[in-house]
């Protein structure tokens, strides 16, 4: 019961349906999951489905890749909200950090904390960790922190690795202690779950909950 309460059970396969989302959301109320994690179409479904059982609803902003305009992400997140999303997970500028263009970054991530903390809504950065080295994950974290973010999470699950040991201890070494790490992509047995809550992160996102309490 403690390991699922630090779970996001998550479905965000491009030819998931309603079906499989219902299944997701009475999987999670079933095995006590912390939240779960679906596209944005499939909000309003995930919140009736979850009711008043005690299930966060997590969906995703410029996913998979982070390259979509500011106000197209800031669009994604107020809709999400008032569909019934209790956190947000956007993915940062990829594009614009190799850029070094780190001034769009900071706005871009900037603007979607603040449309979710206005409605006191939790806002997790997804950095993508695959495409980065040692020293870019220290620059996007600490831009991370400037923006006052809840969490910093590892990957989308679509680039070519997910989550690294290495790069969570990373990442709590460098970030304040407030803010939270949210470890995701490729995370398929209790060990790799455990290692990783051990390095530092606080909560897993996984399509492999229900394996990750075996």
């Amino acid at each position: 019961m403690e390991l699922a309460k630090q779970i996001e059970h998550t479905n965000l396969k491009p030819e998931c349906s309603n079906k499989d989302i219902i299944k997701l959301c009475n999987e999670a109320i079933e095995y006590g999951f912390y939240g779960v994690c679906v596209p944005p179409y499939f909000v309003q479904l995930a919140k009736k489905t979850i009711g008043k059982k005690d299930v966060k609803i997590i969906t995703v902003a410029g996913f998979p890749l982070g390259y979509s305009t500011v106000g197209a992400k800031v669009e994604e997140a107020k809709k999400a909200i008032i569909s019934g999303a209790d956190e947000i997970d956007m993915v940062m500028n990829i594009a614009a950090f190799k850029s070094n263009d780190y001034q769009t970054v900071q706005n871009d991530i900037q603007s979607v904390v603040t449309v979710c903390h206005l409605q006191n809504k939790k806002i997790k950065v997804i950095i993508e960790t695959a495409y980065l080295n040692e020293e870019e994950i220290i620059k996007a974290c600490k831009i991370c922190a400037d923006c006052e973010v809840d969490y910093v999470k590892t990957s989308t699950g679509y680039a070519s690795s997910g989550a690294e040991i290495s790069s969570v201890k990373l990442m709590r070494e460098t970030l304040p202690t407030k803010i939270k790490i949210k470890a995701a992509g490729g995370i398929k047995t209790n060990k790799q779950a455990i290692d990783l809550l051990n390095a530092g992160a606080d909560i897993i996102g996984s399509s492999n909950s229900i394996n990750l309490l075996l």
